[in-house]
């Protein structure tokens, strides 16, 4: 185990995580259109008609508009339903993105960095693909002492530092505009403890309830604050960026 209780797990451990968790939720879940999530505003904002957009690991739960836009998950389920609904979807992983240099004016990557092993192949790739000035919409959970279970069930690697986030991103070109709390801590850890339990003992029953679920978790969404920079973080336990590409 590594310091403040995360696994040391290799890429080939992650990725078979992420296929055993993900794979099944997919399957058994319904998409959910961008407009319906709290980041619909931003998207709104920064979406133009004659720009390229790529979106990685959407899961069914896009952000980015489903015209349009490049989507590339780890998930076949995810990929089929994407692309039933007119996305262009394709199979993938975000340390080799099939597509060249600086192919895109927006991209898009929320709760995805912290499933990787190698950090600096994931902000290579994503430096990569995106066009000089382009904006970069990135989620990634904080403070590596709130490490809990969840986590590693659901196949994270990592939690990141508020001040050493800024240093990578800052490492592969990127800026920190504005930034806004975007998850919480559980209310209630013993309810989170049940539903870890059930997750791993009766996933099926786990995953019918987390969709049935879902759309009354979706409305009651609170709006989104953003902070130019970094807000506050103290008290956050993810956190959503807007940053802008500076640099080659």
């Amino acid at each position: 185990m590594t310091a403040i209780g995360m696994p040391a797990r290799s890429e080939a451990e992650l990725r078979e995580v992420n296929r055993r968790f993900f794979d099944p939720f997919w399957t058994a879940a319904d998409l959910i259109a961008p407009e319906r999530f709290n980041t619909w505003p931003l998207v709104e904002a920064l979406v133009r008609p004659d720009q390229q957009r790529l979106e990685v690991g959407p899961g069914l739960r896009p952000r980015l508009p489903l015209q349009g836009t490049w989507f590339v998950d780890s998930s076949a389920p995810a990929v089929a339903k994407l692309r039933a609904r007119g996305a262009r979807a394709v199979a993938g992983w975000i340390t080799t993105l099939p597509f060249g240099h600086e192919s895109f004016d927006l991209v898009c990557a929320l709760d995805i960095v912290e499933h990787v092993a190698d950090e600096d192949v994931v902000f290579g790739e994503l430096a990569r693909v995106a066009r000089v000035g382009a904006p970069l919409l990135l989620s990634v959970p904080l403070h590596p002492e709130k490490w809990t279970r969840l986590d590693t069930v659901v196949g994270h690697r990592r939690r990141y530092e508020p001040d050493r986030l800024r240093v990578v991103l800052a490492r592969y070109g990127f800026a920190i505009e504005r930034s806004a709390a975007y998850g919480m801590q559980p209310a209630w850890p013993r309810l989170v403890e049940l539903g870890l339990w059930c997750l791993e003992h009766r996933r099926r029953r786990a995953l019918w309830c987390v969709h049935l679920f879902m759309p009354l978790a979706v409305r009651l969404q609170k709006r989104l604050t953003f902070a130019d920079g970094l807000v506050a973080t103290e008290r956050v336990d993810e956190l959503l960026l807007v940053c802008r590409k500076l640099a080659a």
